[in-house]
This record gives structure tokens, C-alpha cells and sequence, in this order.
């Protein structure tokens, strides 16, 4: 099958090529980080000055290569002076002190060095401490609305959006088909296997059962704001004791590990960030889905909430929670340019209680930032009321705002 290009990733990429950055591919496991780094091995194989030392972690020719020492002679054995060296690295946190090597090879002349990872805390932890600001990290989402048409040949439509909604945007479905038993034993398998090799593992987890009693109650909670006290308290009430602290500390693992993604409450009056109750979203809606079990009709309000999050970080903004005096909304989405927007994000606007709730608190914020709801409401492609724009939910992840 021939392998689709991610455009955006690989510019993305390619922007920083020949800059003495060390790139950093992170991102939950099989959202296609692979791909990206196969697709720069054969962008930069087409310069025939290039040398592209690649090793693949996950494949047991590559068994060999455990600590930074063999990680040092392998890349050594096979790095040309004078040749301009692309070294690619995928799942580099399975080899030990792998920054050693990393650092060194990042000041020879003429020398790139990519590399890809499923734990943030390793990779932010190693690398920040040894090599500085001298490293960009990219994050690989799942494949945006856009890209899962391309990927799974379907035009626009609402059963093409239903079905993005539904099983969510791992690269690996258009192998299989979307038919449903395939797509959640699929689903399945990948989020057994993030659960024990990059939380459990990787953070010698005894208490199994508990963590998988949280990734649930997230799922059944997405988009509600929580604290781990109120955690702690759910579980207490199941006969199950957790301290608070405990319950921060797995949370924290499942973050690093990609699976949820953790975001603030930000204090739209007062310009400052909440310390407390953070809202907690999918990095892929279909594993989060798969998670919950059961169809969408009783939590579509949570799956849209989380499929909206998704787009406003492909779109590059940096996501909070946005708190007011008189109630909450879902989004604010902001970029270092100081551009914001306000997103409410909603099934369907159908009745006046509705439409109160998602416009009326974005009319209480009190500045010009532009502001939108984006629902699935029928005949609603994008309308303005009184300064406020309602965007279909197709229309926003197809085109944006």
C-alpha cells in the first residue's frame, strides 16, 4: 500500500533540517510517528550526499542496541565524515542513557539526528537536563478529519464524519477497514499495550487494577472538570482506598505516556491559570471511545468536546479551560502572537436553554477575541449571531475558523 505523506508534519520537519536542532518526535504509540520518521528517511535519501543511519526500535534486528555504549558503535560503524550523516532514531527511550549519544552527535558538522518517543517525562527530562534549549519537539497527533477521509478514500459526509467521530484517527484503521469488532479489538490491543509497556512498566506500577479503574472514570468524564480528591472519593465509594497524591501521580504517568492529555482552567477575568480541577482529554477520541464502551448517543456532547480540542491543537493554539464568574467555556485557544479565541463546543443547538448556555457565556467575556460554537446543529453551515459564529463541526475540522 503506498504511504500516504502527513504534508503539514513533514514541513514541519523539514523547517528545521540543517539547524543543529535535534528533532523530537513524541506522541502516543502507532499515531504514525513511525511513518514521519520513514517518510524523512526517504525525503533525505533523494540528496545524494546524504547518509541515513536508521534504527528501529521495535524491531528485533535492532535488539542489540541497549545502552547509549551501543548505541555509540553502531552509529559509529556507519557515520561518513564529509557526508552530510542523518541519523533517525525511533523509540529512543528503550535505549538507556540514549541523550549521551544524542548530545555528541548533534555537534558534528553536517549531521541531523530525528528520533521519536512515547514517554514525555523521559524525553523532556533527559534531554532538558543535558542539551538545553538545542532540541524542538514536534507533537504527532492522530490523523485530523481531513486526513482520515484521504487515508480511508471516503468523501465529506455526515456518515464519514459520524465514522471519524465513532473510531477516531489511528493511521492503522485504513488497513483494516472500519468495520467496528475489527476497529475496537484493534484499539484495544493498542491501548493494552501503551497501558503496560509505557505506564505500567515503565513506572513499576503494582497497583494495575486501580489504573485501569482511572483511564476508565477519565473516559466516563471527559471534558468534566475533576480533581483528584473528588477521584480518590469516587474510588473510596467503589471499596477501593487511594490518596489524593496517588491518584496525581497516575494521572501524571498516563500523561506522559500520551494516552489523556491534561488542560487548565484559565481565569478569563483575572488573566491567570487555575491550580486545581483541570479538565482531561483523549489523544485519540477512538481509543477513548473504545475505553467507554457502548454507542456515542449518550455521550456525544464529550466525544465532540474532545474531537474540537484535537483540531484547535493541530491548528497550533495552546488549549485552557476558560472560567468566568457566571459559568465556564469549553476552549480558549491562544498562540505567542497573542491571537485567542473563545470555542463553545456543543451537539446541538436546538432549543432557547441551549443556545442560552453556549452563547450566553460567550457573551459575558468582555473583549473583542473572536468567538464561535461549533456543533453538528443541522442547516447551520456558518452563521453569525450578534458577533458570535456558529461553525458545523464539519465545516471547522475541514476549514477551520
Amino acid at each position: 500500500m503506498q504511504e500516504i505523506v502527513r504534508q503539514d508534519y513533514w514541513e514541519k520537519i523539514a523547517h528545521y533540517l540543517g539547524k543543529g536542532q535535534i528533532i523530537v518526535l513524541v506522541g502516543q504509540r502507532r499515531v504514525g510517528k513511525s511513518c514521519m520518521l520513514n517518510v524523512v528517511r526517504q525525503k533525505v535519501s533523494e540528496n545524494p550526499d546524504a547518509n541515513v543511519i536508521y534504527i528501529d526500535k521495535e524491531k528485533r534486528e535492532f535488539d542489540a542496541i541497549q545502552t547509549y555504549q551501543d548505541l555509540n558503535q553502531y552509529i559509529g560503524e556507519r557515520f561518513k565524515p564529509g557526508a552530510h550523516n542523518y541519523i533517525l532514531i525511533d523509540e529512543v527511550q528503550d535505549i538507556k542513557e540514549f541523550e549521551r549519544t544524542v548530545r555528541s552527535y548533534r555537534t558534528e558538522p553536517d549531521t541531523d539526528v530525528i528520533i521519536t518517543g512515547s514517554n514525555a517525562r523521559m524525553l523532556s527530562n533527559e534531554l532538558s537536563t543535558l542539551i538545553g534549549g538545542r532540541y524542538v519537539e514536534i507533537h504527532i497527533l492522530p490523523l485530523s478529519y481531513c486526513e482520515f477521509l484521504t487515508f480511508h478514500k471516503l468523501q465529506d459526509s455526515d456518515e464519514a464524519l459520524a465514522q471519524y467521530i465513532q473510531f477516531g484517527g489511528l493511521p492503522g484503521l485504513t488497513a483494516m477497514g472500519l468495520d467496528e469488532t475489527d476497529v475496537r479489538d484493534y484499539q484495544r490491543n493498542i491501548y493494552d499495550t501503551i497501558l503496560l509497556r509505557d505506564v505500567v512498566m515503565r513506572n513499576e506500577i503494582r497497583n494495575v487494577v486501580f489504573l485501569e479503574n482511572l483511564v476508565r472514570f477519565v473516559a466516563d468524564n471527559t471534558g468534566k472538570l475533576i480533581s483528584a480528591s473528588s477521584i480518590s472519593k469516587f474510588m473510596k465509594s467503589q471499596g477501593e482506598t487511594v490518596t489524593p497524591a496517588a491518584v496525581i501521580k497516575y494521572l501524571k504517568f498516563l500523561t506522559d505516556a500520551f494516552i489523556i492529555r491534561k488542560v487548565n482552567r484559565y481565569d478569563i477575568h483575572g488573566k491567570r491559570i487555575f491550580e486545581s480541577n483541570d479538565k482531561y482529554y483523549f489523544e485519540d477520541n477512538g481509543i477513548r471511545n473504545a475505553i467507554a464502551g457502548g454507542t456515542r448517543e449518550g455521550d456525544i456532547e464529550k466525544v465532540i468536546e474532545n474531537v474540537v480540542y484535537l483540531q484547535l491543537l493541530r491548528m497550533g493554539y495552546q488549549v485552557s479551560v476558560g472560567q468566568l464568574q457566571v459559568g465556564e467555556v469549553d476552549f480558549v485557544g491562544s498562540r505567542p502572537s497573542g491571537e485567542r479565541v473563545y470555542v463553545q463546543a456543543s451537539y446541538v443547538v436546538a432549543d432557547e436553554a441551549t443556545r442560552e448556555r453556549e452563547f450566553g457565556n460567550l457573551r459575558a467575556i468582555q473583549d473583542n477575541y473572536p468567538k464561535y460554537v461549533i456543533s453538528m446543529t443541522p442547516l447551520v453551515t456558518r452563521n453569525d449571531d450578534d458577533g458570535i459564529t456558529h461553525l458545523h463541526l464539519r465545516k471547522f475540522l475541514r476549514e477551520g475558523f
